[in-house]
This record gives structure tokens, C-alpha cells and sequence, in this order.
């Protein structure tokens, strides 16, 4: 009862809870970590892995004994990350996939790969990122940031569809942010095109986006355990690179990137989350959706993101 308490005390006061405080203090009463082996002839594979919470969670994945596929838009740094990976875990299988999730030709593309090379895909972690400063279109037409965090993630779970649940333990994982609580859900202006665009406020709608996303997906999938997550605030390039001023502010107390990817990792393999479906998780513990009234949702609304991306992604 104290421990929830505490637990709770944390994730309302917010800096506490996101920060490294939160992690070490958490820790004292999780169950035990996942074990070395545990995903021995599974493959994990997961975007934006060559740096930061996507590499923190491939070099987790492998750890456990995964076979890991690192979906990369740069494949040279993916590369790198590869051979960083394999210094550390020799015995590791890791494949540099090419993949820019903002790109609905490139995701169909590696998709494709995905399917003719594995006869079953245990865990897709959707990692990759952008906090555009201005507003830019794909070639495709769609807004960078929902395309990178929406649209892509959606076309590539429905095109690995066969071999997640050829898998019968199989988890998709939403890497989201603690931002999306101060946004509603903006199914009205999706890409961002009615008054002044606003990186920040565009990439926390997005994750918003995610969350929700996670849930209808969570309905859409049967036999796969489908989340998302918030990694609370880490010293990754997406915040040094991103929101500098703020880095300097909390720089102190920001989580490592291990630290910030530990819940993602650990949604791959623990029990409990495969036992369950359509969550929001931070640090190892089902979290709100919404605290604030104004962000809260309908199922209208939701169906009606579900439309717009089966709309958009359609080539």
C-alpha cells in the first residue's frame, strides 16, 4: 500500500517521477528483471535504433537473447550502432534494416523484407522520433511528425500482421511521451494545418496519437499484446538535439538512455504485460491516460483516427 502511494505521489508531482529519482527509487520493489535467454529464438525489431532509447532497447532485447533487427532510416549509423552492439554482445544477431517510418514506401518495403526472411516476429518496438522545428511535408504529402510517429507505425504494424501472431507471445510497443498528456486528441487538424505550427505542441499531439492508437490496435490484434509507454525523461539525442534549453535545465537529474528504455525493453518479455493488452505504461506500471479533463476522448473520435490512418496509408 506505501509502496503505491509513493508510486503515485511520483507520477502526479511529475519531475520526480520522470526524472532518474523516479527510476532509482521505483526499483527497490519491481519484480524481478527479465533473464538472460529468456527471448533465445525470438526476434525483437525496432525504429530509430541507432542511437538513443531505439539502440538502449536493441542492446536490451539482445541481452535477453533476442535476435534483433535494428529499422533504420541512415543506415551507416545504423551500422555503427551494430558494431557497438556486437563489442559489447558478440554472440549477438544483429541486421540493419533500411527504414524511414515517415516514408509509407519505405515501411511497405521493409516490411516486406521482414516477412520473407522471419517465420515469426515476437516484438515490434515503434521508437522512432522527430521534433521538427517548422513544418514539413513528406513526399507523400503528410506532415513529418504525424507521419514519422502515426503513420508509419500504423502501415507497418498491419503489414507485419502474419508474423506477429505467428508468434503466440507476440508484443507491439508504443514509445509515447509523458507530453501527450497536455494534448487532446486533434483528430479535427491531424497534420497540423489550421494556425501556427508548433514543433513541440505537434510532436506531443502525435504521442498523443500513439497511445490511442496503441488501444485500437490492442482491439485489431487478437493474441497480441499491443502498448505504449513513456520512457520519462532520458539524456538521449531526440532531448539534447531537440529541446536543448530544457536539457540544460534538468540535465542533472535526466535518466540514461537504459534507464528510459528499461520499460520498453522490459514490455517484450516480462509476463505480465503479455497477459495483458491496450495499456500505457511508465516505469513498469500501467499509468492514466489522462489527467487533465480536456484531453480526454471519445470512442467516436478514436474510430475516426483509425479511419484517418487506414485512409492515409493506403498507396
Amino acid at each position: 500500500m506505501l509502496t503505491r502511494a509513493l508510486d503515485t505521489l511520483l507520477d502526479r508531482a511529475v519531475v520526480p517521477g520522470y526524472s532518474r529519482v523516479g527510476y532509482v527509487v521505483r526499483r527497490r520493489w519491481w519484480d524481478d528483471d527479465p533473464t538472460p535467454g529468456q527471448l533465445d529464438g525470438h526476434t525483437v525489431a525496432v525504429t530509430g535504433a541507432n542511437s538513443g532509447l531505439g539502440k538502449a532497447t536493441a542492446v536490451g532485447a539482445a541481452r535477453l537473447g533476442a535476435a534483433v533487427r535494428l529499422l533504420c532510416r541512415d543506415t551507416s549509423r545504423g551500422e555503427q550502432a551494430r558494431a557497438e552492439i556486437l563489442a559489447d554482445l558478440p554472440e549477438a544477431s544483429v541486421v540493419v534494416d533500411e527504414c524511414d517510418l515517415s516514408s509509407l514506401k519505405s515501411v511497405t518495403a521493409v516490411a516486406a523484407r521482414l516477412r520473407d526472411e522471419l517465420p515469426s516476429l515476437h516484438a515490434l518496438v515503434h521508437n522512432a522520433g522527430v521534433l521538427p522545428p517548422d513544418r514539413t511535408e513528406t513526399a507523400e504529402g503528410h506532415e513529418l511528425t504525424v507521419a514519422t510517429h502515426v503513420l508509419g507505425p500504423h502501415l507497418l504494424t498491419s503489414e507485419l500482421g502474419p508474423v506477429l501472431t505467428a508468434d503466440r507471445d507476440a508484443r507491439v510497443v508504443f514509445v509515447s511521451s509523458g507530453g501527450m498528456y497536455t494534448q487532446p486528441l486533434r483528430i479535427d487538424d491531424p497534420e497540423f494545418q489550421l494556425g501556427d505550427y508548433d514543433g513541440t505542441v505537434s510532436y506531443a499531439r502525435t504521442k498523443r496519437m500513439q497511445v490511442v492508437l496503441a488501444q485500437l490496435w490492442a482491439q485489431h490484434l487478437p493474441g497480441v499484446a499491443v502498448h505504449a509507454m513513456h520512457p520519462g525523461w532520458a539524456s538521449t539525442p531526440g532531448i539534447t538535439d531537440s529541446l536543448p534549453r530544457f536539457a540544460r535545465v534538468v540535465g542533472p537529474i535526466l535518466r540514461n538512455a537504459d534507464e528510459g528504455a528499461d520499460t520498453a525493453v522490459w514490455l517484450t518479455a516480462a509476463d505480465w504485460p503479455g497477459a495483458t493488452t491496450g495499456l500505457f505504461w511508465h516505469d513498469r506500471r500501467p499509468r492514466p491516460r489522462n489527467y487533465l479533463p480536456f484531453t480526454r476522448h471519445t470512442p467516436d473520435d478514436a474510430q475516426r483516427l483509425w479511419d484517418y490512418c487506414a485512409v492515409s496509408t493506403r498507396l
